[in-house]
């Protein structure tokens, strides 16, 4: 039996636009007129993709319906947050969408992706060098690169490099060698390389989160458990080593393990993150009567914090549990392929996501020493929005191709 038009999870996530900027709308003084614009136009991008996907049968449906509710959360937030930085993310929405549409088409209509491993490799090393040289450094991460006025972060393009690079070798044959040495150590060699180059920036998350998709793919896929074991004596003795010789680690461990010690300080925006979702409470306090604003870079790194705040728990859960879903999705997409670059890919991307989100999260919440990562498809951010739904149009396209429906 066919379900009724309004029954159909859409309609649910127009529902829940429509009451949250309305809400957004009634809560701001004077009323903006612009809050009805902003809410009809991300209605509008969510609706017509949706219905395009939908109606022309472009794979598995419910990941763009988990990606329409996180953007729509997102947005929502980051207006109540920062007027004119809400604005902006409608705009990088409105090019996410553009790209994902490039992406899916490119992907699903061109086979040769899985030859490419240098390419990958070259592009990777290339923004490196690049970053190196004419970076800027935000935030203590020197993996800024700022043209026209315009900046982008590198290490958003380069997880995405990786994990096609990753893909290259766990997507085919494994039996050969890479100047006579054998695939597998030269994978890792090169992926302790693309850690290397990320600690010189600085950048210990977006480090740990390519150590840990490569781990999980290496598990995934080879039958080694020395190699396993020495990985993970490595990364022991890599985080050891820059406990004790970086200042900036020292001080991130001594956040989390008491923020408490210097709470006006270096401990400030953790423990003002815990203020705000001890404040929600399980059902918030309700959208518009928190105060958020008083975390540092709560719009980015803590927007979790504000959600949970004006939210409550449950909200914050829901999130999690969203995040939960889409990798699913994106795992029963694998799952439902035979061996190959494809089926490695949307391991690679579901496993990313997954990571990416338990590492914002944790450190917002205090579980995990905090690292600056976004919040995919949630937090503000072009770089981080647009590669996001790269990543988006490559499951998509590989749904399409034979997935999960």
């Amino acid at each position: 039996m066919k379900k009724s038009i309004a029954k159909r999870p859409i309609f649910m996530v127009a529902l829940i636009n429509v009451l949250a900027f309305a809400l957004l709308f009634i809560y701001r003084t004077p009323l903006n007129y612009q809050t009805l614009y902003v809410g009809g136009s991300i209605l509008a991008l969510n609706l017509v993709t949706y219905t395009i996907i939908r109606y022309y049968r472009l794979g598995d449906e419910y990941l763009f319906l988990i990606v329409s509710m996180l953007i729509t959360i997102g947005v929502v937030m980051i207006c109540r947050i920062n007027y004119s930085l809400g604005i902006a993310q409608v705009g990088w929405y409105l090019i996410a969408i553009c790209v994902f549409y490039l992406v899916f088409a490119a992907y699903r209509f061109i086979g040769f992706w899985g030859r490419l491993r240098w390419l990958y490799l070259a592009l990777a090393i290339g923004l490196f060098i690049a970053t190196q040289i004419i970076g800027t450094t935000i935030n203590g991460a020197k993996n800024w690169i700022v043209i026209g006025g315009y900046s982008f972060q590198t290490s958003e393009v380069i997880k995405i490099l990786f994990i096609f690079f990753l893909s290259c070798y766990f997507g085919g044959e494994r039996d050969g060698f890479v100047f006579n040495i054998k695939e597998k150590y030269f994978i890792t060699l090169m992926t302790y390389a693309f850690m290397g180059f990320l600690i010189l920036q600085r950048e210990w998350g977006f480090t740990l989160l390519i150590f840990a998709t490569y781990f999980i793919m290496l598990y995934i896929y080879e039958n080694d458990r020395l190699l396993l074991l020495a990985n993970l004596l490595a990364a022991f003795f890599v985080g050891f080593a820059g406990y004790k010789l970086l200042r900036h680690i020292q001080i991130r461990i001594q956040n989390w393990i008491n923020p408490w010690d210097d709470i006006a300080n270096t401990g400030y925006q953790i423990t003002q993150s815990l203020f705000a979702i001890a404040a929600g409470g399980f059902f918030g306090r309700g959208l518009g009567l928190g105060s958020p604003e008083v975390i540092p870079e709560v719009y980015s790194d803590f927007i979790f914090a504000a959600i949970c705040e004006e939210m409550g728990i449950f909200g914050g859960v829901a999130i999690i549990l969203l995040y939960l879903i889409f990798m699913y999705r994106g795992l029963k997409i694998a799952l439902a392929l035979g061996d190959g670059f494809d089926k490695s890919i949307s391991l690679g991307i579901s496993i990313m996501f997954g990571f990416q989100t338990f590492i914002i999260i944790g450190g917002v919440i205090k579980f995990i020493p905090l690292t600056g990562i976004t919040l995919p498809f949630i937090s503000y951010g072009g770089s981080s929005l647009v590669t996001s739904f790269v990543s988006l149009g490559i499951l998509q396209a590989i749904s399409a191709k034979g997935g999960a429906e």
